[in-house]
């Protein structure tokens, strides 16, 4: 199976917590211990020809507003040829637990911003992972009528900037019928090992060609 990824090209994973993952922020080449550290340890050992890089730059906690803050940073500086996000599930959390709202338009209008300048700046090729929520609690359920327009946006988003989507929101809920939510995700947000397993083989698969 080929890939899409060019030999030499640095590939940036970028996000809140589910990126972040426990990496070490003293060392910049630190994947942390989810997706993104899976699923450029199996690029890695699938195409070790073509001595590809990873970064990883997710910050827990973050909204889209906390990505653009940190953008030149966190993203320009270290000009990728490939970038990819997850964002989106703690605009929706703010809501909840503090009454701090991000509206879908505002979400999308500043991840339309941060893209525009990764792709005007940079030309970097985007890869948009879809946020998501399980309801493995009763709190959760409630959630979707915050989430679900974010989602809708983000997808608009992939449309917009020619992007490669990876829909997480819809694996997981396929995977739910499988195994319970809890199982994926004990809070309905932070994946366990086999949730993120499962996140970094849809990335793969999103970046792989023939």
């Amino acid at each position: 199976m080929g890939t899409l990824i060019e030999k030499g090209a640095t590939v940036l994973f970028q996000g809140d917590s589910i990126t972040d993952a426990g990496r070490n922020r003293a060392d910049g080449f630190d994947l942390g211990q989810g997706y993104a550290m899976m699923a450029a340890s199996w690029f890695t050992a699938l195409h070790p020809e073509r001595r590809v890089q990873f970064l990883n730059r997710g910050v827990g906690g973050d909204r889209v507003k906390d990505l653009r803050a940190r953008w030149e940073r966190d993203c320009l500086e270290l000009k990728p040829m490939w970038l990819s996000i997850l964002i989106g599930i703690n605009d929706t959390w703010r809501r909840y637990d503090s009454n701090d709202c991000t509206s879908a338009e505002e979400f999308e209008a500043v991840y339309r911003d941060i893209l525009s300048q990764a792709r005007d700046r940079l030309g970097a090729r985007l890869i948009l992972c879809e946020p998501f929520v399980l309801h493995a609690t009763e709190d959760k359920m409630q959630w979707r009528a915050d989430l679900d327009p974010k989602i809708h946006a983000v997808r608009k988003l992939a449309r917009e900037f020619g992007a490669i989507f990876v829909p997480l929101d819809g694996l997981f809920a396929a995977a739910s019928t499988r195994r319970e939510p809890g199982f994926w995700a004990a809070d309905g947000v932070h994946p366990s090992p086999a949730g993120h397993a499962l996140m970094a083989q849809a990335w793969l698969r999103s970046v792989s060609e023939g």
